[in-house]
Protein backbone atom coordinates (compact mmCIF):
# COMPACT_ATOMS: atom_id res chain seq x y z
CA UNK A 1 0.00 0.00 0.00
CA UNK A 2 1.54 3.57 -0.86
CA UNK A 3 1.18 5.80 1.72
CA UNK A 4 1.26 9.74 0.42
CA UNK A 5 2.83 11.06 -2.49
CA UNK A 6 3.39 14.99 -3.41
CA UNK A 7 1.11 16.89 -6.11
CA UNK A 8 3.36 18.49 -8.24
CA UNK A 9 2.92 21.07 -10.76
CA UNK A 10 1.24 24.83 -10.48
CA UNK A 11 -1.70 24.53 -12.77
CA UNK A 12 -4.12 23.53 -10.49
CA UNK A 13 -6.60 25.89 -8.46
CA UNK A 14 -5.21 26.44 -5.41
CA UNK A 15 -8.77 26.90 -3.28
CA UNK A 16 -7.89 28.78 0.25
CA UNK A 17 -9.91 29.99 2.82
CA UNK A 18 -8.72 33.33 3.94
CA UNK A 19 -11.19 34.00 6.62
CA UNK A 20 -10.65 30.49 8.42
CA UNK A 21 -6.63 30.11 7.65
CA UNK A 22 -7.09 26.75 8.33
CA UNK A 23 -5.28 23.80 6.29
CA UNK A 24 -6.89 22.37 4.16
CA UNK A 25 -8.00 18.27 3.63
CA UNK A 26 -10.04 17.49 0.68
CA UNK A 27 -11.73 14.46 0.58
CA UNK A 28 -12.85 12.85 -2.86
CA UNK A 29 -15.40 10.00 -1.37
CA UNK A 30 -18.07 8.32 -2.67
CA UNK A 31 -21.43 6.71 -0.20
CA UNK A 32 -21.79 3.84 -1.90
CA UNK A 33 -17.85 2.89 -1.62
CA UNK A 34 -17.08 0.96 1.65
CA UNK A 35 -13.18 1.56 1.52
CA UNK A 36 -14.44 5.52 1.69
CA UNK A 37 -16.41 4.85 5.19
CA UNK A 38 -13.27 3.06 6.47
CA UNK A 39 -10.95 5.33 5.45
CA UNK A 40 -13.42 8.11 7.00
CA UNK A 41 -13.17 6.60 10.26
CA UNK A 42 -9.31 6.03 9.99
CA UNK A 43 -8.40 9.72 8.95
CA UNK A 44 -10.86 10.92 11.83
CA UNK A 45 -8.82 8.63 14.20
CA UNK A 46 -5.88 10.14 13.15
CA UNK A 47 -7.07 13.58 13.31
CA UNK A 48 -8.45 13.51 16.94
CA UNK A 49 -5.13 12.80 18.23
CA UNK A 50 -3.71 15.70 15.97
CA UNK A 51 -2.52 17.84 18.39
CA UNK A 52 -3.43 21.25 15.83
CA UNK A 53 -6.59 19.54 14.71
CA UNK A 54 -8.84 23.28 15.14
CA UNK A 55 -6.18 24.69 12.53
CA UNK A 56 -7.60 21.81 10.08
CA UNK A 57 -10.89 22.49 7.81
CA UNK A 58 -11.89 19.67 5.73
CA UNK A 59 -13.91 19.63 2.89
CA UNK A 60 -15.32 16.72 1.08
CA UNK A 61 -15.70 16.22 -2.75
CA UNK A 62 -17.90 14.17 -4.77
CA UNK A 63 -17.11 11.37 -6.60
CA UNK A 64 -19.05 8.62 -8.41
CA UNK A 65 -17.77 4.92 -9.08
CA UNK A 66 -20.54 3.96 -10.92
CA UNK A 67 -22.30 7.23 -12.99
CA UNK A 68 -24.44 4.59 -15.21
CA UNK A 69 -26.62 3.23 -12.43
CA UNK A 70 -30.03 3.20 -12.40
CA UNK A 71 -32.28 5.33 -9.78
CA UNK A 72 -34.07 2.40 -9.33
CA UNK A 73 -32.64 -0.64 -7.86
CA UNK A 74 -32.00 -3.78 -10.35
CA UNK A 75 -29.48 -6.05 -9.04
CA UNK A 76 -28.84 -6.42 -5.37
CA UNK A 77 -25.24 -5.88 -4.14
CA UNK A 78 -23.80 -9.33 -4.84
CA UNK A 79 -25.60 -9.32 -8.49
CA UNK A 80 -24.06 -6.24 -9.16
CA UNK A 81 -20.29 -7.25 -8.44
CA UNK A 82 -20.83 -10.49 -10.69
CA UNK A 83 -23.49 -9.12 -13.42
CA UNK A 84 -21.88 -5.72 -13.98
CA UNK A 85 -18.49 -5.85 -12.25
CA UNK A 86 -18.11 -9.55 -13.89
CA UNK A 87 -16.12 -10.31 -10.73
CA UNK A 88 -16.42 -14.41 -10.16
CA UNK A 89 -19.46 -15.13 -7.73
CA UNK A 90 -16.88 -16.83 -4.97
CA UNK A 91 -14.92 -13.73 -5.48
CA UNK A 92 -17.66 -11.80 -4.43
CA UNK A 93 -18.62 -13.53 -1.44
CA UNK A 94 -14.57 -13.50 -0.43
CA UNK A 95 -14.34 -9.94 -1.57
CA UNK A 96 -17.37 -8.75 0.96
CA UNK A 97 -16.85 -10.50 3.78
CA UNK A 98 -13.12 -8.89 3.83
CA UNK A 99 -14.43 -5.34 3.59
CA UNK A 100 -17.07 -6.28 6.38
CA UNK A 101 -14.25 -7.57 8.24
CA UNK A 102 -11.87 -4.15 7.47
CA UNK A 103 -15.24 -2.15 8.76
CA UNK A 104 -15.56 -4.00 11.81
CA UNK A 105 -12.12 -3.69 13.15
CA UNK A 106 -12.79 0.71 12.40
CA UNK A 107 -15.69 0.36 14.29
CA UNK A 108 -18.47 -0.03 11.57
CA UNK A 109 -21.23 -2.39 10.78
CA UNK A 110 -21.82 -3.37 7.21
CA UNK A 111 -24.95 -5.17 6.21
CA UNK A 112 -23.98 -5.98 2.51
CA UNK A 113 -27.62 -8.12 2.16
CA UNK A 114 -28.87 -4.81 2.98
CA UNK A 115 -27.44 -2.50 0.94
CA UNK A 116 -29.66 -0.84 -2.19
CA UNK A 117 -27.73 -0.60 -4.93
CA UNK A 118 -28.25 2.38 -6.82
CA UNK A 119 -27.08 5.91 -8.11
CA UNK A 120 -25.22 7.95 -5.78
CA UNK A 121 -25.79 11.20 -7.65
CA UNK A 122 -29.35 12.62 -5.50
CA UNK A 123 -27.18 12.05 -2.43
CA UNK A 124 -23.98 13.93 -3.59
CA UNK A 125 -26.73 16.57 -4.20
CA UNK A 126 -27.63 16.73 -0.87
CA UNK A 127 -24.20 16.81 0.44
CA UNK A 128 -23.35 19.55 -1.57
CA UNK A 129 -26.36 21.59 0.46
CA UNK A 130 -24.91 20.02 3.14
CA UNK A 131 -21.92 22.00 2.96
CA UNK A 132 -23.25 25.30 1.97
CA UNK A 133 -24.42 25.71 5.68
CA UNK A 134 -21.48 23.72 7.44
CA UNK A 135 -22.72 20.20 7.61
CA UNK A 136 -20.32 18.13 4.66
CA UNK A 137 -18.98 15.81 7.38
CA UNK A 138 -22.51 14.84 9.09
CA UNK A 139 -23.83 14.52 5.80
CA UNK A 140 -21.22 12.13 4.69
CA UNK A 141 -21.58 10.01 8.01
CA UNK A 142 -25.29 9.85 8.11
CA UNK A 143 -25.37 8.58 4.18
CA UNK A 144 -22.57 6.14 4.66
CA UNK A 145 -24.56 4.68 7.75
CA UNK A 146 -28.06 4.49 5.84
CA UNK A 147 -25.87 2.41 2.65
CA UNK A 148 -23.77 0.61 4.69
CA UNK A 149 -25.62 -0.56 8.12
CA UNK A 150 -29.49 0.31 7.48
CA UNK A 151 -29.62 -0.90 3.88
CA UNK A 152 -31.40 2.94 3.06
CA UNK A 153 -32.15 3.80 -0.75
CA UNK A 154 -29.90 6.58 -0.70
CA UNK A 155 -31.45 7.47 -4.71
CA UNK A 156 -34.93 7.92 -3.22
CA UNK A 157 -36.51 11.46 -2.69
CA UNK A 158 -37.85 10.62 0.56
CA UNK A 159 -35.66 8.53 2.06
CA UNK A 160 -33.39 11.59 1.58
CA UNK A 161 -35.59 14.63 3.08
CA UNK A 162 -35.84 12.12 6.00
CA UNK A 163 -31.90 11.71 5.91
CA UNK A 164 -31.46 15.36 5.38
CA UNK A 165 -33.45 16.25 8.56
CA UNK A 166 -31.59 13.78 10.65
CA UNK A 167 -28.47 15.95 9.87
CA UNK A 168 -30.40 19.34 10.62
CA UNK A 169 -31.26 20.64 6.91
CA UNK A 170 -35.11 21.42 6.70
CA UNK A 171 -37.17 19.37 3.83
CA UNK A 172 -37.42 22.62 1.76
CA UNK A 173 -33.88 22.63 1.35
CA UNK A 174 -33.29 18.65 0.69
CA UNK A 175 -35.71 19.35 -2.31
CA UNK A 176 -33.99 22.48 -3.41
CA UNK A 177 -30.73 20.63 -3.71
CA UNK A 178 -32.51 17.59 -5.39
CA UNK A 179 -34.55 20.28 -7.77
CA UNK A 180 -31.76 23.23 -8.38
CA UNK A 181 -29.31 22.23 -11.15
CA UNK A 182 -26.38 24.11 -8.90
CA UNK A 183 -25.84 21.07 -6.93
CA UNK A 184 -26.00 18.86 -9.55
CA UNK A 185 -22.71 21.25 -11.34
CA UNK A 186 -21.06 21.51 -8.45
CA UNK A 187 -21.22 17.45 -8.07
CA UNK A 188 -19.67 17.94 -11.66
CA UNK A 189 -17.18 19.84 -10.76
CA UNK A 190 -16.08 17.81 -8.14
CA UNK A 191 -15.83 15.14 -10.00
CA UNK A 192 -14.27 16.94 -13.41
CA UNK A 193 -11.45 18.28 -10.87
CA UNK A 194 -10.97 14.68 -9.73
CA UNK A 195 -10.19 13.94 -13.16
CA UNK A 196 -7.69 16.83 -13.80
CA UNK A 197 -5.31 15.89 -10.77
CA UNK A 198 -5.70 12.42 -11.75
CA UNK A 199 -8.10 10.44 -8.84
CA UNK A 200 -8.46 7.04 -10.16
CA UNK A 201 -10.13 5.54 -6.82
CA UNK A 202 -11.64 6.63 -3.86
CA UNK A 203 -10.89 7.80 -1.18
CA UNK A 204 -8.57 9.99 -2.61
CA UNK A 205 -7.22 12.93 0.50
CA UNK A 206 -5.57 16.16 -0.49
CA UNK A 207 -3.51 17.91 2.01
CA UNK A 208 -3.03 21.13 1.49
CA UNK A 209 -3.02 21.04 -2.31
CA UNK A 210 0.74 19.10 -2.03
CA UNK A 211 0.21 15.76 -0.85
CA UNK A 212 -2.10 12.91 -1.06
CA UNK A 213 -2.99 9.79 0.37
CA UNK A 214 -5.16 7.38 -1.58
CA UNK A 215 -6.83 4.90 -0.12
CA UNK A 216 -8.22 3.48 3.07
CA UNK A 217 -4.71 3.77 5.18
CA UNK A 218 -3.93 3.04 8.32
CA UNK A 219 -4.30 5.81 10.74
CA UNK A 220 -0.60 5.68 11.58
CA UNK A 221 -0.35 6.73 7.75
CA UNK A 222 -2.45 9.85 8.05
CA UNK A 223 -0.75 10.92 11.61
CA UNK A 224 2.39 11.18 9.62
CA UNK A 225 0.95 12.69 6.59
CA UNK A 226 -0.91 15.21 8.92
CA UNK A 227 2.64 15.65 10.88
CA UNK A 228 4.83 16.59 7.64
CA UNK A 229 2.02 18.69 5.51
CA UNK A 230 0.93 20.75 8.49
CA UNK A 231 4.74 21.33 9.33
CA UNK A 232 4.86 22.52 5.82
CA UNK A 233 1.85 25.04 5.90
CA UNK A 234 3.03 26.57 9.76
CA UNK A 235 6.00 27.41 8.45
CA UNK A 236 3.91 29.44 5.39
CA UNK A 237 1.10 30.41 7.61
CA UNK A 238 2.94 31.39 11.49
CA UNK A 239 0.04 33.05 13.15
CA UNK A 240 0.98 34.85 15.73
CA UNK A 241 4.63 36.37 15.35
CA UNK A 242 5.42 36.09 19.29
CA UNK A 243 5.97 33.17 21.44
CA UNK A 244 3.63 33.85 24.23
CA UNK A 245 4.32 32.56 27.70
CA UNK A 246 0.55 32.24 29.11
CA UNK A 247 -0.67 33.89 32.58
CA UNK A 248 -4.02 35.81 33.87
CA UNK A 249 -5.43 38.14 31.37
CA UNK A 250 -9.04 39.38 30.66
CA UNK A 251 -10.32 38.75 27.24
CA UNK A 252 -12.56 41.33 25.06
CA UNK A 253 -16.21 39.55 26.05
CA UNK A 254 -15.12 40.63 29.58
CA UNK A 255 -14.13 36.93 31.10
CA UNK A 256 -10.74 37.29 33.21
CA UNK A 257 -8.53 34.20 34.93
Amino acid sequence: MHSSTKIAGTCIMNVINANTNKMQVEIWSDVMCPFCYIGKRHFETALEKFADNPQVEVIWKSFQLDPSLPEKEELDHEQYLVTRKGLPKDQVKSLLEHVTQSAKQAGLDYHFEKVVTVNSFNAHRVIQMAKTKGLGTVAEERLFKAYFTEGCDIADRNTLIELGKDIGLSAEEVQEALSNEIYAEKVNRDMNEAQQIGVRGVPFFVLDRKYAVSGAQPPEVFTQTLDKVFAEWRAKNPGSPFGISDGESCTPDGSCG
